[in-house]
């Protein structure tokens, strides 16, 4: 009764706090405080009678947590609750470290098994390989165990010792294993380097504590030892992160004092506004910002106030549209809540907040805030830009359409099955650059397809049976049979031919994962950039000062759209 008691005032806690930070519209503060109260007294009754009189037995824990989540939903998805047993993974969210051997684990096959050890990191340097299946850890037995569970008996303090039983694909006997745990840190710089002689090249995946110190790093190393004289920031797929990281960025290459962005929430109190803060690196070398639909938050903090500020363009496709900026709360029990507390504003003064969430759609789901209702915005040189649909680029790059089979053969890890073999058979692949994964081993590769008996959903062969079955209702089958058979001939799924059609796409996916073998995720990015569109755009664009200048000094025909 009393762990009941400790998760209801939790649960109340929390539930104080939603109803605080919820819009009150049509009411006084007094009639708020009393529905606060009311509310607050009928779930804490609910949940003692419940587990009381319910007929079986009740997990408090588990049901208490679901309320909480289902709770949390209702306003967006960044708010959440975050108990004490899942603080490690916030610090790792917010600093990268944690204690470890540093790798991804992933549940399959009723295993756990290592899917990428990270670059000189204890699990790596022990020999453990992507395809390995754990089997114990310091004699605990991990079968039936989830991914969750086997990660935490990884994790530890560092320095302190592990053994571990694993399985390598294609050999008899189980392997036996000591590493030595370590402070794991992953470097959100994930590779920098240097194109077309002149132009710097960095890639950040995210933004945590030290993000700033790693890009700082990787251009003062760029621009004294490299000597270049213009600088692509890679800034795709970057979910974000800290915003403080963002902000400082963006401070190397603005003069001091500029604003990068303000926030604004309910408690006008806490309204901040973020000024670059130190003296720049650089202030006119030329920079490129690539960009694309899984570049949010942070990423499109740096992004759209470089934008805003005409001190780079853009290149790529649309960013994702957060606007949103969270704060962790702490609650009992050492507990946090991290809500969204405010909306962020970029130099020009929009907010790129694309989904509205306090509208729902009819089945629940947030509403995008449509191109039609958002508002325009100047550069400081005047250029047209928007808010409400994330960042766009000033050189809109078609992103390639991925064929349903490359979904399978990534679910389904029939890429990773056959690059784990490939590796096992190939000791080492000579350098990234002269690496080529030949017509044979692409012929190997179907050949390990077919024995794998993989299958893959179609669906346009799920669109064409619903058809059939209304043109069969309305009367109109009979005299369509013969379209109809044509159409299925053609949609049918067939590998071979689909193996076939693109090959192009399956190639550069296992081509990707092969090198990431010998050169981890470092390798893995280079291997990607030998065909990158977008790359090539944004050192044409870096490569023709003229258009640069051009760009940064008038609407471009994409802006200029994007204002009828």
């Amino acid at each position: 009764m009393d762990k009941l008691i400790q998760r209801s005032k939790i649960l109340i806690r929390i539930f104080l706090l939603f109803l605080i930070l919820l819009p009150v519209e049509g009411k006084s503060q007094a009639d708020n405080r009393f529905e606060v109260s009311k509310n607050l007294d009928v779930f804490n009754a609910l949940v003692k009678e419940v587990d009381m009189f319910y007929v079986d037995s009740v997990d408090v824990e588990k049901t208490v947590r679901t309320g909480i989540d289902a709770m949390l939903s209702t306003l967006d998805p960044y708010t959440e609750y975050i108990p004490e047993q899942e603080m490690g993974d916030l610090k790792f969210i917010t600093t990268g470290e944690y204690g470890g051997i540093g790798s991804f684990i992933r549940e399959r096959d009723g295993g756990v098994y290592i899917i990428e050890p990270f670059e000189g990191m204890p699990a790596a340097l022990a020999g453990l390989k992507a395809g390995d299946k754990l089997l114990v850890i310091d004699g605990t037995d991990l079968t039936g165990m989830t991914s969750d569970k086997v990660s935490e008996l990884l994790k530890g303090k560092p320095n302190t010792k592990m053994t571990l039983k694993i399985q390598r694909p294609n050999e008899k006997k189980p392997r036996t294993l000591e590493l030595i745990r370590k402070q794991v840190l992953v470097d959100q710089v994930t590779y920098y380097g240097v194109r077309n002689d002149s132009i710097g090249y960095i890639y950040l995946k995210g933004f945590t504590d030290k993000s700033a110190q790693e890009v700082k790093a990787a251009f003062e190393d760029l621009k004294k030892n490299h000597h270049i004289k213009s600088l692509v920031f890679d800034l795709r797929n970057n979910g974000g992160g800290l915003l403080d990281g963002a902000v400082q960025i963006v401070g190397m290459f603005v003069p001091k004092g500029e604003v990068v962005l303000s926030t604004k929430g309910k408690i006008k109190q806490w309204d901040r506004t973020y000024r670059t803060a130190t003296e720049p690196l650089d202030t006119v070398m030329p920079i490129a910002v690539l960009i694309n639909g899984g570049s949010a938050s942070a990423a499109e903090i740096v992004s759209g106030a470089l934008q805003d500020m005409d001190r780079a363009v853009l290149v790529g496709q649309r960013s994702f549209g957060k606007g949103l900026v969270q704060s962790t709360r702490e609650l009992p029990y050492n507990g946090n809540l991290k809500v969204t507390m405010s909306k962020y504003y970029i130099p020009s003064g929009r907010c790129i907040q694309a989904i509205d969430y306090s509208h729902k759609n009819p089945d629940g789901s947030a509403a995008r805030i449509p191109d039609s209702l958002t508002t325009v915005f100047n550069t400081s040189k005047g250029r047209l830009v928007r808010d409400g649909g994330g960042v766009r680029p000033d050189f809109e790059v078609e992103e390639a359409k991925v064929p349903t089979i490359m979904y399978y053969l990534v679910a389904d890890m029939v890429a990773f099955d056959f690059a784990t073999e490939w590796a096992q058979r190939h000791p080492s692949i000579g350098t990234i650059e002269s690496f080529r994964f030949s017509d044979a081993d692409y012929e190997e590769f179907k050949k390990f397809a077919k024995e794998k008996n993989f299958t893959y959903d179609r669906q346009s062969e799920k669109l064409l049976k619903n058809l059939k079955e209304v043109a069969g209702f309305e009367g109109y089958l009979d005299e369509s049979s013969d379209e109809f058979k044509a159409l299925e001939a053609k949609l049918t799924p067939n590998l071979d031919r689909d193996l076939d059609r693109f090959k192009d796409q399956i190639t550069e996916l296992l081509s990707a994962e092969i090198v990431k073998r010998y050169y981890y995720q470092k390798g893995e990015l280079i291997q990607s950039l030998k065909k990158d569109k977008v790359l090539d755009k944004a050192l044409e664009v870096l490569g023709n000062p003229s258009l640069y200048q051009t760009t940064l000094s008038v609407p471009t025909a994409a802006l200029s759209a994007i204002g009828k």
